[in-house]
């Protein structure tokens, strides 16, 4: 090991000699290299001093180096060499902002070196390149690309604006350029429009796709793009080579086939459309155009729906099998490619509109009582007796002594005194009371276009709305008493009936209730409170809109007091009650409509719901405590 950093020491001083002294008096840009087994921090150092280059050396890169050059090199090829010999070694350099990172290769993605998006640097050092393809797919291209980068290495594909991201080698990034450039050219395929003249060509370009597609085929590998023109009934085809091409016309041109006899029966099975709704639809169309078909309706049936087609004198039928969900057509091919022609229009996916509601509702509710009671009674046999008596319930004084009772304490401040002798007392009640109330509802509903939805949480009460008395049987007096009930619901109810606009537009119509029962009760049975809102509203996609709103403030000053004795000065207010009460209530209903048009806007709202719920479970966990085990709660 001593000899090895001698050796170093030597070739180290040997480099500075060379470095010092360059092969020709007027060319001082170049030096020859001699490292044999030479610290790699030595090394680096001292091409840096002759590059002029700032390095930062990985605490992890350590061992020996050999680097030996036959002729002299300028600044640039001296660079090259060190990052080559590096890279034998595992070890990579990046460059950025003036100054080059010496890292283990496998972190070197990880660094900010240099990203362009052209060819510009080479060599053995880390870039990061972008790569605009015009033609073939990124996706694609990563398939093909990525046996060709270096193991640590990566590469990435953007299919939003269908790039790569390649970290690499600069050296092997200049190489890719020229397999990417030579891959991404336009296929050289034509459009062609295929007129279907027996068949329909929804089904011919359906069929022909299956037999071009087997399972396992990328969906862009080499792919035939089939679009059906349902006006003209024809097929056109893109394809990415002629062979291609070819062999989509000709299974169209042997499937495109007539039938070898008229009046033929067509089986149509339907996606999202319901069988026996739009076979409604279909008999109201095609009898309302009488000079092209004389439609006779037939008795109407639950679940299968019979028109008389004219075709050449024969009768044709259309049915609806709601097993199946699916149309049963017999009719001649013109008027059946009519009809197929408006299912494959209606059988189309509909959308769906997300509602959020916020109910808020802030009550504020400020009570304040101060009075004086007194009563008073003579003897042990009650003889005589008096007092004044202003409140009601637990706090009337008046009532307590006529009940015998012991005197609960109400709200508020109680001072009382109580003489067994003269039997007086007089209870003086203070109580201010602020109550504050923030009810938040937020229910959801989704629902289809133009389907009403429905979401109630309460509860079901029962009213009474009648009653009636019959006699009792058996020959044994007395009658049976009987009661009518109607169960209604109390609580919160949304109702929504969305219809989504081509413009993105949502028209809504809404009923929204927000009902509870009231504490008081009278002879005629329980009493609801009720807010509700019956509207019809337009409102953007995505936007927040406010129903309506309702501030109701009721303020109530009670004065009671005795008469003549509660108009003296000074004492008159021992013989007053007071009651002070304000309520004000602010209730806001805000709506937003989200529409929903795919499966991925669907997956992505049922995540995001999903995520709230389960984080809000999560916060509600009970902290583990060392005296209470924590049993858990169930989670999503």
């Amino acid at each position: 090991m001593i000899d090895k950093k001698l050796f170093g020491l030597v070739a180290l001083l040997l480099w500075g000699t060379i470095a010092l002294k360059p092969l020709h008096a007027a060319d001082f840009s170049q030096g020859s290299l001699n490292f044999v087994e030479a610290e790699i921090e030595s090394v680096i150092a001292a091409i840096g001093d002759y590059t002029h280059t700032t390095f930062i050396i990985d605490p992890r890169v350590k061992g020996t180096i050999s680097l030996v050059s036959e002729k002299p090199l300028s600044k640039a090829q001296a660079f090259q060499l060190l990052t080559s010999a590096l890279r034998l070694r595992g070890y990579s350099v990046v460059s950025a902002n003036g100054y080059s990172k010496v890292v283990p290769e496998a972190d070197a993605k990880l660094q900010g070196g240099i990203v362009q998006s052209r060819s510009g640097a080479s060599g053995d050092q880390i870039v990061t390149q972008v790569f605009h393809l015009n033609y073939e797919s990124s996706t694609n291209m990563v398939n093909v690309l990525r046996p060709l980068i270096s193991p640590n290495n990566t590469i990435n594909a953007n299919p939003g604006n269908n790039t790569l991201v390649i970290t690499d080698y600069a050296d092997n990034l200049l190489r890719l350029n020229k397999i990417i450039q030579a891959l991404d050219s336009p296929a050289n395929s034509d459009v062609e429009v295929v007129p279907v003249r027996n068949a329909i060509a929804n089904d011919v370009a359906s069929m022909v796709n299956k037999l071009l597609e087997p399972s396992g085929t990328p969906a862009d590998a080499g792919r035939v793009n089939l679009l059906v023109d349902t006006r003209s009934n024809a097929i056109i085809v893109r394809a990415p080579s002629e062979a291609r091409a070819n062999l989509a016309k000709s299974l169209i041109a042997k499937l495109d086939q007539p039938t070898a006899l008229p009046g033929n029966v067509h089986v149509v099975y339907l996606k999202n459309a319901e069988a026996t709704k739009l076979a409604q639809t279909l008999r109201a169309v095609v009898s309302t155009d009488n000079a092209a078909s004389n439609f006779t309706p037939a008795a109407n049936a639950p679940q299968t729906q019979v028109v008389s087609l004219p075709s050449g004198g024969s009768a044709g039928y259309i049915q609806a099998d709601a097993a199946t969900n699916t149309l049963i057509i017999t009719a001649n091919d013109t008027l059946y490619r009519n009809l197929r022609s408006i299912i494959d229009q209606l059988d189309a996916r509909r959308a769906q509109v997300y509602i959020e509601a916020l109910i808020v509702e802030v009550d504020n509710s400020k009570l304040a009582e101060l009075g004086v009671q007194w009563a008073a009674r003579g003897g042990s046999n009650n003889v005589a007796g008096g007092g004044t008596s202003f409140s009601t319930g637990g706090n009337n004084l008046m009532n307590q002594l006529a009940s015998k009772t012991p005197l609960p304490l109400s709200n508020g401040l109680n001072l009382g005194m109580f003489s067994s002798k003269l039997g007086l007392g007089a209870l003086v009640h203070a109580l201010e009371s602020d109550t504050k109330t923030n009810i938040l509802s937020m229910p959801n509903i989704i629902t289809l276009d133009n389907e009403e939805a429905k979401i109630i949480v309460g509860q079901n009460v029962p009213f009474v709305t009648g009653q009636y008395t019959t006699a009792a049987s058996g020959g044994s007096a007395g009658v049976n008493p009987f009661q009518t009930v109607e169960r209604k619901d109390i609580g919160l109810t949304l109702r929504v009936k969305p219809q989504i606009s081509e413009g993105g537009t949502v028209k809504m119509a809404i009923y929204q209730e927000n009902s509870s029962i009231s504490p008081t009760v009278n002879s005629a049975g329980l009493i609801t409170n009720k807010r509700s809102i019956d509207t019809n509203i337009i409102v953007d996609d995505g936007q927040i809109i406010v129903l309506g709103g309702l501030i109701d403030d009721k303020a109530n000053d009670t004065n009671d007091r005795v008469p003549v004795l509660g108009d003296i000065p000074f004492i008159g207010g021992l013989f007053k009650y007071r009651s002070r009460t304000r309520e004000k209530t602010n209730l806001m209903v805000f709506l937003r409509p989200t529409v929903i048009r795919n499966n991925e806007q669907s997956v992505s709202l049922a995540t995001d719901r999903y995520d709230y719920i389960r984080n809000a479970e999560l916060n509600a966990q009970p902290i583990g405590q060392d005296l209470m085990p924590n049993m858990g709660t169930p989670l999503l």
